[in-house]
C-alpha cells in the first residue's frame, strides 16, 4: 500500500509528520539524543527489526535529521543529530511533557530534564517568542501564512 505524501501538503504538520511521523522516527531520534549512536545500540533498545531500522535511519538521513559518520574501518557507520534533528528534540519535549501529564499514571514521569542554566527540574513550557507569556492553543489565532497563497 502506498503511502500518502505528506511532504506536499500545505500545512506544516503533514511536512513534520512525513520527515517524523512514522513512530519508530522519534523513538531512533530519542535514542540518539541520549548517546546511542551506532546501529547495534538502537537495534538493542528498541527491539526493533534490522529491515525496519535501516529503513527509517536511511530516511532520517535522507531528510537531514541525522548525519550518517563512519566510525570503523569497515563499513560501520554512527548517527549524529543535525541542526535540523537537533531543533526536532524541542518537538519530542513537549510531546513528552503530555504523555508525562496524561499517560505516565501513578509511578510517574519515567525521565525528568534538569535545566543547564538553572539547575532545576522542569518541563517543557511553550512561551510566545514576541513576549515570553506562556502561549497555548486557545491563547492564539491562525492567520494565513506567505506560504499559504502558494497553495
Amino acid at each position: 500500500m502506498q503511502r500518502t505524501d505528506f511532504s506536499r501538503m500545505v500545512c506544516s504538520i503533514a511536512r513534520t509528520l512525513d520527515v517524523i511521523g512514522e513512530p519508530w522516527s522519534p523513538l531512533i531520534l530519542r535514542d540518539v539524543w541520549v548517546g546511542m549512536t551506532r546501529f547495534e545500540q538502537l537495534q538493542a533498545d528498541l527491539g526493533i527489526s534490522r529491515k525496519v531500522l535501516t529503513e527509517r535511519l536511511n530516511h532520517l538521513v535522507e531528510q537531514g535529521v541525522l548525519e550518517r559518520r563512519p566510525y570503523d574501518r569497515r563499513p560501520r557507520h554512527e548517527y549524529v543529530l543535525t541542526e535540523k534533528g537537533t531543533d526536532l528534540l524541542d518537538l519530542l519535549m513537549v510531546m513528552t511533557t503530555w504523555g508525562d501529564k496524561w499517560l505516565a499514571g501513578e509511578p510517574g514521569p519515567p525521565i525528568l530534564y534538569r535545566h543547564h542554566a538553572c539547575g532545576e527540574i522542569s518541563t517543557a513550557d511553550l512561551r510566545c517568542a514576541g513576549c515570553g507569556a506562556p502561549m497555548h492553543a486557545p491563547d492564539i489565532d491562525l492567520l494565513p501564512g506567505p506560504g499559504a497563497a502558494a497553495a
